[in-house]
């Protein structure tokens, strides 16, 4: 932005930024589809991302092992040691970009590779889990690695089937695994922290000219679908007014209603992102109008007043018009916040390592550290998506903000070796949280 000194410029790179670069994009090759990147849960070509994943794991000096859930996970340093777990998603939507969740991977390895050139001894064993899926392409259902992870791979998502009739199942049979091992998958009883490197996918570093952000909390997300019910009739005979019942009308004034409202309420989105009609005529008054509703706020309380107002509208919006209102819903998921000890502690080692202050910020979109957040305290770190592109081929990063991930990363877990008080109280607390859940 003009005026605004670019935070990444003054973070000299290296060799190991265009070396995770470099990684990410051999990654993306591993496609189903020839000529773009698409992965999707247990097909074919995650065989081949593990294998590459291995290679880089392995000459690093790390356990490697693929789960009952087609999770990659790599251990460095012993196995009874307190272990502090980074990780991402190795999956993609169809026709991907080469940085979603890959890169969270990919940086996870290099931190390890850092912190075995250094020599230097820590408190604790690093694991990097490579999640099979988090997109929830396949199966319409996300976060199946991360569920596994926490033990809550239940039976109902087992026998979900793809379009093809495979059950998930079936897929993990296919994939040369054994479901019956899936309770082996839950994470250990030795881990008590989650970091998670991931790309903003969205434009909001960007334009601030930061090259980091420090996610104190993902948003909560209500889906749900509205049909406004009115009543066909001849576009040129019937007059306007009370004697019509227009469902397009009402929704029409609706959906200007909900851009209004989420620009009025801080950190609210809102989106209507499909609408259909039931005529398709030009010269019929519309009978039904059905349109989805996205909300999504970082705040459960704000999300749920904003969702009750949208469907208070709605239903105003209708009766001025004599169209009626029904409403389902999809999805009504809470928000997660982050650990507010390794927040703190991120912003610390980012304000070390960069020199830059840190900047918190909510995540609009959901990702693996909302599912591990239940069983682990848990922190995410954004690196800036230029153009605020993702979910598509041209999704990229700037090797200046990778470099500044890393040297972050490397300062978290120096920070987390030094600072024995807090390492203490984080492991007691993992502790303590898991004998919880055992006497639940």
């Amino acid at each position: 932005m003009k005026g605004m000194v670019e935070e990444s410029a003054t973070v000299q790179t290296t060799g190991r930024t265009a070396r995770c670069i470099a990684r990410c994009r051999e990654l993306a090759a591993c496609t189903d589809v020839p000529g773009e990147t698409t992965r999707t849960f247990l097909s074919p070509s995650m065989h081949r991302a593990h294998a590459l994943l291995t290679e880089w794991m392995c000459a690093v000096g790390m356990t490697v092992w693929v789960d009952a859930a087609g999770n990659l996970r790599g251990l460095f340093g012993t196995a009874d040691a307190p272990r502090l777990l980074i990780g991402s998603h190795l999956d993609t939507i169809a026709n991907a970009g080469a940085f979603d969740g890959v890169l969270g991977v990919v940086l996870g390895v290099a931190l390890v590779e850092e912190v075995a050139a250094a020599s230097a001894a820590l408190p604790f064993a690093i694991e990097v889990v490579g999640f099979s899926e988090e997109e929830g392409v396949r199966f319409a259902k996300p976060f199946l690695g991360s569920l596994a992870l926490v033990g809550e791979l239940d039976a109902a998502t087992l026998a979900r089937t793809d379009r093809n009739g495979v059950r998930v199942e079936a897929a993990i049979r296919e994939f040369g695994l054994d479901p019956t091992e899936l309770p082996a998958a839950v994470v250990s009883d030795s881990a008590f922290v989650y970091l998670e490197f991931h790309i903003e996918q969205g434009p909001v570093l960007e334009s601030e000219a930061r090259a980091l952000g420090v996610v104190d909390a993902i948003a909560g997300q209500t889906r749900m679908t509205l049909d406004f019910i009115g009543q066909a009739n001849h576009a040129g005979t019937t007059p306007m007014g009370h004697l019509r019942r227009d469902a397009l009308a009402a929704a029409a004034q609706w959906v200007v209603e909900v851009e209004r409202y989420a620009n009025e309420c801080d950190g609210l989105v809102a989106t209507v992102g499909k609408v259909e009609t039931g005529t398709g005529a030009g010269n019929v008054i519309a009978a039904e109008f059905i349109a989805t509703l996205d909300v999504r706020h970082a705040r459960d309380e704000a999300r749920k007043v904003a969702v009750a107002h949208y469907l208070e509208y709605a239903e105003t919006a209708g009766a001025a018009r004599g169209v009626s209102l029904s409403a389902t819903t999809q999805l009504d998921q809470p928000a997660v916040p982050m650990d507010a000890t390794l927040t703190e502690l991120l912003g610390e080692a980012k304000l070390r390592a960069t020199g830059g202050p840190a900047h918190t910020m909510s995540s609009g979109a959901g990702h693996d550290a909302m599912i591990v957040a239940r069983r682990l305290p848990s922190t995410m770190l954004f690196l800036r998506s230029p153009g605020g592109l993702s979910h598509h081929p041209d999704e990229t990063v700037l090797p200046g903000d990778v470099e500044a991930a890393l040297k972050t990363g490397v300062e978290f877990l120096r920070r987390l070796r030094d600072d024995s008080a807090t390492l203490a109280r984080l492991i007691a607390n993992a502790s303590a949280r898991r004998k919880k859940e055992r006497h639940a």
